[in-house]
């Protein structure tokens, strides 16, 4: 979501290549495409919603109602709906912790999925405590349920991960701080997209007005490191380590 779709066009356009598509929601929404395929989803904020720009997860769920009631339940926040949106329904929700995310009852992509394709690499939460996280959002999604295509939920490494299959879709790391000045420490969703070649990411990112908001981290198999677009909505770009 931000306060300019257009300046926010222009940027990720030159930082990940992608490009848009009106939808039939309006000119308020465009649709992210890399490689012919889609990626993800632009907004343009309302102007009497006093929120900062940002990027959010939207979780897929069978009944929006059931699922803000769940979230409600548990001492956690309904910031915005249910309320209808185009093919569905959604809902903006904050966790105990105060990170950020969305439901989404409604038509979804078939075979689109976060950890496959052009779909973002993987989501990261880091919050004050990974396990009391990892089961507030497991008893409101359902993960690790028993319906088919249920994630699996593991301790790997000090982190709760959520594979579905063979695919990492989200990690869930503690240690973060509430009151930290630096938005990558408090407790925040981030969202990982693929680019091919990390440095042309990041130089890319700052003439067009971004900045980088964290070292580069790598693994054995990626390189990754956290950007700022021009409103400060951040963003993680990952790229295959050579």
């Amino acid at each position: 979501m931000t306060r300019d779709l257009e300046s926010a066009r222009r940027f990720y356009s030159a930082v990940l290549g992608w490009t848009f598509r009106d939808t039939r929601l309006g000119e308020r929404l465009l649709l992210a495409f890399r490689d012919g395929a889609p990626v993800a989803g632009l907004g343009a904020l309302a102007e009497d919603l006093s929120l900062p720009a940002a990027w959010t997860p939207y979780f897929a769920v069978d009944d929006a109602d059931v699922s803000a009631s769940r979230v409600r339940e548990r001492g956690a926040t309904v910031a915005v709906g249910p309320l209808s949106f185009g093919t569905g329904r959604a809902v903006l929700a904050a966790d105990p912790a105060g990170a950020v995310f969305g439901l989404w009852q409604g038509r979804v992509l078939k075979n689109w999925r976060v950890g496959r394709g052009t779909a973002p690499a993987w989501l990261e939460l880091r919050t004050r405590d990974a396990f009391a996280s990892a089961i507030f959002y497991g008893e409101v999604l359902d993960w690790a349920g028993e319906p088919p295509g249920s994630c699996v939920v593991a301790y790997e490494h000090d982190r709760v991960v959520l594979r579905h299959g063979s695919d990492t879709v989200a990690r869930i790391s503690g240690g973060a701080v509430d009151e930290d000045p630096d938005p990558n420490v408090r407790p925040r969703w981030h969202i990982h997209f693929r680019v091919p070649d990390l440095e042309a990411a990041v130089e890319a990112a700052t003439s067009a007005g971004g900045s980088t908001a964290s070292p580069v981290e790598a693994s054995s198999a990626a390189r990754w490191v956290t950007l700022r677009d021009p409103e400060g909505a951040l963003f993680t770009v990952l790229a295959p380590r050579e």
